[in-house]
């Protein structure tokens, strides 16, 4: 049996061990998938394990997607370009790091009907996640992305990637057309941002990364004062669809049920 992890501190809020065994079982493929809360010291030991192939995959979230890579072979084009890792995998006896985050966030947004291309972006936070969704609204386009964070030193480090992009402190609000949270803030229920959105107007598009909760304080606030508002579901849905692909050379089926499902079992894990 193929054996297959998502790593992460935390990771109890992850839904990819539940997406990745419904289509495993639905493809008839001998595997299993879980998620495992781990502290960096041992990462190099996990990776070991892939070269032993006694884990045929690893998936990489929140703190990691960065700090993995020192251990890998290999990167693609993708991981190279953002320096971000989020899936792991064998390739003649060489440990490759892939990037899906980027093209889930491409199709999740593309699936939400919202058009990037000429838009102004602002996206708050610098973390694992970011230079994914950064070279994604570059390849759509968009018009400006600026990008604020509670540490000013890790944004900067992001403009050393991608040269046209704009900072502000953390507490200031640009004009945008779109803002994105692509901070932590919002996986514990109580998580506020603690930012004054009142003077931003109405019919922005707000964006949380998050997708479980599937409503943020975020996103509450976002609608509240008259703004459209989407979760990160689309965006896990679409990069675990691409990681899975690379893992098992089958495109499982995205439909109505699987996110009537994902929406079931977020219903379940938060109350």
């Amino acid at each position: 049996m193929k054996k297959y992890l998502v790593i992460g501190n935390p990771i109890e809020h992850s839904l990819s061990p539940k997406l990745h065994n419904y289509w495993i079982k639905n493809n008839n493929i001998n595997a299993v998938y879980k998620k495992k809360n781990i502290n960096e010291d041992e990462i190099e030991s996990l990776i070991l394990e892939v070269r032993k192939k006694k884990l045929n995959g690893i998936n990489v979230t929140v703190p990691f997607k960065k700090k993995v890579i020192p251990y890998l072979d290999l990167l693609s084009l993708e991981a190279e370009s953002t320096q971000s890792v989020n899936t792991i995998y064998l390739d003649n006896d060489k440990v490759v790091g892939h990037n899906t985050d980027i093209v889930g966030f491409e199709l999740g947004i593309k699936n939400s009907k919202f058009k990037i291309e000429g838009k102004k972006i602002f996206i708050l936070g610098a973390g694992g996640v970011v230079p994914s969704i950064i070279f994604a609204l570059n390849k759509m386009n968009a018009s400006e992305i600026t990008i604020s964070n509670r540490t000013k030193d890790r944004a900067k480090n992001l403009k050393k990637i991608f040269k046209d992009l704009k900072i502000i402190d953390w507490g200031k609000i640009p004009e945008f057309d779109m803002i994105i949270n692509a901070t932590s803030l919002g996986l514990n229920k109580d998580d506020q941002i603690n930012l004054d959105f009142s003077k931003v107007g109405k019919n922005k598009y707000f964006y949380d990364v998050i997708y479980n909760p599937k409503e943020t304080s975020f996103l509450k606030t976002g609608k509240r004062i008259g703004n459209e508002t989407e979760n990160g579901k689309l965006m896990f849905i679409y990069q675990a669809f691409t990681a899975f692909k690379v893992w098992h050379e089958v495109e499982p089926e995205i439909n109505n049920e699987v996110i009537k499902l994902l929406d079931l079992w977020l219903e379940l894990e938060f109350w």
